[in-house]
Formats: C-alpha cells, structure tokens, sequence
C-alpha cells in the first residue's frame, strides 16, 4: 500500500464534527433527573431524520469485524433519505470516516477516533466510510430508515487513502 495518502486520526468532538452529524454522549447540559432521581437522563442528543412519505426508523444491531491497519479507505457511502446512528455496545472505540461533499462526490476523508461511551448519527446525505470496529469483534445499536436499499449511495476513489493503526 505505497503511494497511499495517509489520514491523520482526530480525536471526535462536538465541534469537529458538527458539519457531519451529532456526536451522542452524556452531555451534562442536558441531564435531567428522573424516575424519583435515580436516573439522569442525557436528553435530545440526536435527532434522527426520515425523508419520504410511510417510511419508519428501524433498531438494528451491527456486528462489526475488527479493521487490519494499515487499513485502506476506499470508498464512502452516504444516504440521501436518513440520518443513521452508531452506538457502540461493546465498550469498544471505533473510526468514524467522514468527507464533505464536493460536486456530488465525497471529499479528502476525514477520520476520527470515538471512544466506548460516544456514538455518532449521521447527518442524511453525509458521505460516510462503513463501520470500523477497532480490535476485536464489536456490537453496535444502529438507527436507520427502514428499506435501506433505496437509501444507499456508494463511491470509489480513483486513489484510496490509508490510515495507520490508531493509538488507543
């Protein structure tokens, strides 16, 4: 994999990441008590989005086979009619590759390290690399449109990038 232009890893955060989607994790600014206070409850910290007359969100679990580094990024993919949500179940981290929109295709990639306790949702119509499970098999709660076949776009670089092996 020579030649390859290699991503640098960002650490994920509200602001880095606010041009692609939410970040989902506890925000104390959110945190109501309730059931008697012995729960807070970390609120509005996604919104979800179905674009189309009678189409629904779905639950889904995603199991993700841990990415081999150097990993090649190849493509991106996005959903033109949904937002879609990742919510690590493992207590794993995990890559979240995203690109801006250039002329209907994705741009240079940019990648970001979240940890167990953050999840991402997807702005509809984010171009977006598929899942990267760091290290061992990882479960995700995933929240997406329902017939995802129809909501699917794919592109292929002419030149993929590279991402070397994270420091966790």
């Amino acid at each position: 994999m020579t030649d390859h232009e290699t991503l640098r890893i960002l650490p994920l955060t509200k602001a880095a990441f606010a041009a692609y989607g939410d970040v989902i994790e506890a925000d104390p600014a959110t945190m109501r008590l309730i059931n008697n206070g012995t729960t807070e409850r970390y609120h509005g910290l996604a919104s979800p989005v179905v674009v189309g007359p009678a189409e629904r969100l779905i639950f889904n679990i995603f199991r993700g086979q841990p990415r081999s580094f150097p990993h090649e990024v190849g493509m991106m993919e996005r959903h033109p009619f949904g937002s879609q949500s990742f919510m690590p179940l493992s207590g794993r981290p995990f890559l979240v590759g995203v690109s801006d929109d250039e002329d209907g295709r994705p741009g240079r990639p940019k990648v970001f390290l979240a940890q167990p306790h953050q999840g991402v949702n997807y702005f509809a119509n984010t171009w977006h690399h598929p899942l990267m499970a760091l290290g061992e098999i990882s479960d995700f709660l995933v929240v997406d449109r329902d017939n995802t076949a129809a909501n699917l776009e794919e592109f292929f670089f002419d030149k993929p990038y590279r991402i070397t092996e994270p420091s966790l």
